[in-house]
């Protein structure tokens, strides 16, 4: 899985990205600047939330669910934001909850001519 490595592709689109809110997760999306690139990703848990081991597990949790679901999406940079409620999530929940933010944000339409492997998760 693509991940976001560098500073400056976060805040790009951190700043510039559409955002979404669900209970067990909050995702920005932003399309990528280059057409046909395969999309990343980046699983961000704020020190607010608790220990390092939550944060850890949070990661590990949002990352299993991206995984599940067949991330990254081309053509999409996205930032996933572990909450409270995201390490004591059951993984098929996650999956389901960042499916509907996929689906709010309007980036299935496009991804769903791309993606024909997953297609159970769209």
């Amino acid at each position: 899985m693509r991940t976001i490595k560098s500073p400056q592709d976060f805040e790009r689109v951190f700043s510039r990205g559409k955002r979404y809110n669900h209970p067990l997760l909050r995702m920005v999306i932003q399309t990528c600047l280059d057409e046909g690139d395969p999309g990343r990703v980046a699983f961000v848990a704020a020190k607010r939330l608790g220990t390092a081991v939550f944060r850890n597990r949070s990661k590990r949790m949002l990352r299993a669910a991206a995984y599940q679901c067949g991330f990254p999406l081309p053509g999409y940079d996205l930032i996933l934001f572990a909450t409270k409620d995201t390490a004591a999530a059951h993984i098929d929940e996650l999956s389901q909850a960042l499916q509907k933010l996929v689906r709010r944000s309007g980036a299935t339409a496009q991804v769903n001519q791309c993606l024909n492997t997953n297609k159970e998760c769209w």
